[in-house]
């Protein structure tokens, strides 16, 4: 009896000196990590205070002592959680839409490269434009489609490369906006300085600043998500991990990151817009002068246009950001429909507007279109 007491002693003590000595543990359940644990006091916890849903992929986190964190490093992502019968029909029209998107801001692009006439600046950052818009677009649809078929994992640091990828992609589009109104800028209130002022160094310059800024200000916001501890749940009910959507899954004081998540958002749309907004004012004051005649309309349909795709941009944008903050108040469908318009709507619109409204642009597919029809004609009374 003393040598079995003994020996659970020496069991006991050697498995408090094993938790003592690694400081943090990971919590696996069928062979799987979910997340991980740590002492507030060096490494000390208690593992009889774990306690799990048996066959749900949901940890409880309320079983754990106060000086024991815990976070997960997997998640689920369940998009519009309200349709629960026939969920991968969901993929017919998003796949359906995320395929024109491709085609249309693709098609453009290679017109603009295409056509030696259509190298000028405001040309080629329409295509940089468009680009951006395959991007951002790629980095989200293709999770989403395959969350709609049952592959819904997606690990915490899959997470914030993604967060990464997809904020990069919209402020750079803010930047290629604030270009354009730079470029309308100078071609109409200083035509005669135009090619001294707006060349590849000059354009070069501002893309370097932009990007440069851009980096910064998105790698801060996922420094700062990464510093949260998710504990309340690993479900993410949307397609995309947004910074505001992971930050509702965190446990303890988070409101300093979201005042700089917020301040940092607010200052980039602010600044981007207060800006875009005088460059085109003046453009309008300077155009509204011009004499009655092609080179007035040419010069409002142009500004016009390029101000509808930014403020399409930027008020579906604030629309998902509102949805976002009043989460409470409506249900997660609403919130996936805001991400859905935020993500989808401007990537569809804006190459049609470009399309159809630049005249330039408009010729060329015009031009490419018909001399292919032609060609398949001509190689088919070949073949007969």
């Amino acid at each position: 009896m003393m040598m079995e007491r003994s020996r659970e002693t020496a069991t006991s003590s050697s498995r408090e000196t094993a938790m003592h000595c690694t400081g943090h543990r990971s919590v696996a359940r069928s062979g799987k990590v979910l997340g991980w644990i740590r002492g507030a006091d060096g490494g000390h916890y208690d593992p009889f205070f774990l306690r799990f849903k048996v066959g749900d992929d949901e940890m409880e986190a309320s079983g754990l002592n106060k000086n024991v964190s815990f976070t997960y490093t997997e998640f689920i992502l369940l998009p519009f959680p309200g349709v629960t019968l026939y969920r991968k029909i969901l993929v017919i029209p998003f796949f359906m839409a995320y395929s024109l998107i491709l085609a249309l801001n693709l098609l453009i692009p290679f017109i603009i490269w295409w056509e030696r006439n259509l190298h000028a600046p405001m040309y080629i950052l329409i295509g940089l434009l468009l680009i951006m818009n395959v991007i951002s677009t790629t980095t989200v649809v293709p999770q989403m489609l395959l969350s709609f078929l049952g592959q819904n994992r997606i690990f915490l640091s899959s997470c914030f490369a993604q967060m990464f990828f997809v904020y990069s992609a919209i402020m750079f589009k803010s930047v290629v906006f604030l270009l354009m109104a730079f470029d309308r800028f100078v071609a109409i209130c200083h035509p005669l300085r135009y090619l001294d002022i707006i060349n590849r160094n000059t354009l070069l310059q501002l893309w370097m600043a932009g990007l440069t800024r851009n980096c910064i200000l998105v790698s801060l916001v996922v420094f700062l998500a990464s510093r949260v501890q998710y504990c309340k749940s690993n479900l993410i009910q949307n397609f995309v991990c947004e910074f505001a959507v992971l930050l509702n899954l965190a446990c303890g004081d988070i409101s300093r990151t979201q005042l700089v998540g917020l301040m940092i958002r607010t200052g980039v749309t602010v600044s981007d817009v207060s800006l875009l907004l005088v460059c085109y004012l003046r453009v309008l004051n300077v155009a509204l002068k011009m004499t009655k005649g092609s080179g007035r309309r040419k010069a409002l349909r142009t500004c016009g246009m390029h101000l509808l795709v930014a403020l399409t941009v930027y008020s579906c944008g604030f629309l998902s950001f509102i949805f976002n903050k009043v989460e409470e108040s409506i249900s997660p469908d609403s919130q996936n429909l805001s991400s859905v318009i935020y993500f989808l709507l401007p990537a569809a619109l804006n190459p049609i507007i470009y399309g159809f409204g630049v005249k330039e642009i408009k010729d060329c597919l015009v031009k490419k279109l018909m001399s292919n029809i032609c060609g398949q004609q001509t190689l088919v009374s070949h073949v007969v």
